[in-house]
């Protein structure tokens, strides 16, 4: 019994490290040789040590009979499950030297040292660029194959990328984590933060190549560089109508399901699109933001400023193909092509009267009304239509 009560350690004269007599009777062949006498028969895989081809025939027969005592995870192999309690003990014993950042491993802390040095070993062999991890090429190759091995068990959508996989779950659940300190709204992702940010600082990072026009985030870079190539990806289905932007795409899809998730809670009116809903709360506001620059006057929507403006400059951009007469504005063009075409779809429901134009209605409205909407500043005479007291007006100019 004093034999086991007083067992020796002996150093190894090429390591230095000390076995118990016991170890030492276990080992077959010495450690610091290059001789791998052991091969696995499946794989053929070699070892220097008997004990380490066993650990490594776990893995082949499935068996992992080394468990953690915390969770209960289990291992084919006793390093793995030191390694993995780690995770438990929050130990980390490996430190970078540079930054003083810690690590549970010291496999992590190689990787993390190529941060320091700017090494970049793996290298894409199809476009050259180069990254610091073989786990990160992996994933950038997906790219060249197109393959998509990450699916969403709930639409069925595939990614390349698990983090993009998981991004994307936060959808369906609704969980929105990263909070702007600021006006304390919330997004599913932290990139949409990160861009959501630049919104109360102003800066404007991505740089229009062509036209200079800065952008505070890459995706509004990446549609208004489809101003200038003419590129439309976005291809409806069912008219082949196509668009620059994917929105775009969706907002006009409601065209033709009828649907008007939109509505006013004031009136109760529905619409297709959230931008046609703002611009309908403005009747409701009575705000008129679009002032014209020239005149000073205000216009609820920034596409009758536009309108307006014709008016200033004199130009008239749509022309009709018949007669070749010019028009500011597309509406009065339209109207203006009826003359040709002899449609009159606007009809009195007094006496049946049928018109070209909506205005020429308006106004024969107001033989019926006996209505004079049109008064002479001079002398107070009224007029149911609007040329005839622009004609009464030559009297008192002479």
């Amino acid at each position: 019994m004093l034999i086991h009560a007083e067992e020796k350690f002996y150093a190894c004269q090429v390591g230095k490290k000390s076995f118990s007599v016991k170890e030492i009777l276990k080992m077959d062949m010495p450690i610091h040789t290059e001789e791998k006498p052991y091969v696995c028969e499946v794989c053929k895989k070699s070892f220097s040590q008997k004990c380490s081809l066993s650990n490594h025939m776990l893995i082949h027969i499935g068996e992992k009979p080394y468990v953690c005592e915390v969770c209960k995870k289990s291992f084919n192999g006793k390093q793995l499950l030191n390694r993995h309690m780690l995770i438990h003990t929050g130990e980390k014993p490996y430190v970078c030297e540079v930054c003083k950042k810690s690590f549970s491993f010291k496999q992590h802390l190689n990787m993390h040292m190529l941060i320091h040095t700017g090494e970049k070993p793996y290298v894409c062999e199809v476009c050259k660029k180069s990254f610091n991890q073989m786990c990160n090429l992996n994933k950038h190759l997906l790219i060249h194959t197109g393959e998509k091995p990450y699916e969403c068990e709930v639409c069925k959508k595939s990614f390349s990328q698990k983090w993009s996989l998981n991004n994307h779950l936060l959808f369906h659940i609704g969980e929105k984590p990263y909070v702007c300190e600021v006006c304390k709204q919330s997004f599913s992702q932290k990139c949409g933060l990160s861009n959501h940010m630049l919104t109360h600082t102003g800066e404007k990072p991505y740089v229009c190549e062509v036209c200079q026009k800065s952008f505070s985030q890459k995706w509004s870079l990446s549609n208004h560089m489809r101003t200038h190539t003419g590129e439309k990806p976005y291809v409806c289905e069912v008219c082949k109508k196509s668009f620059s932007q994917q929105c775009s795409l969706k907002n006009h899809m409601l065209m033709h399901t009828g649907e008007k998730p939109y509505v006013c809670e004031v009136c109760k009116q529905s619409f297709s699109q959230k931008c046609n809903l703002n611009n309908h709360m403005l009747i409701h506001t009575g705000e008129k933001p679009c002032v014209c620059e020239v005149c000073k006057k205000a216009f609820r929507l920034k596409y009758s400023l536009s309108k307006h403006m014709l008016i200033h400059t004199g130009q008239k951009p749509f022309m009709c193909e018949v007669c070749k007469i010019l028009f500011s504005r597309k509406d009065k063009l339209n109207g203006h092509m009826l003359i040709h075409t002899g449609e009159k779809s606007y009809v009195c429901e007094v006496c049946k009267k049928s018109f070209s134009q909506k205005c020429s209605l308006s106004n024969h409205m107001f033989i019926h009304t006996g209505e004079k909407p049109y008064v002479c500043e001079v002398c107070k005479k009224a007029f149911t239509v609007k040329q005839n007291l622009k004609k009464h007006m030559l009297i008192h100019t002479g």
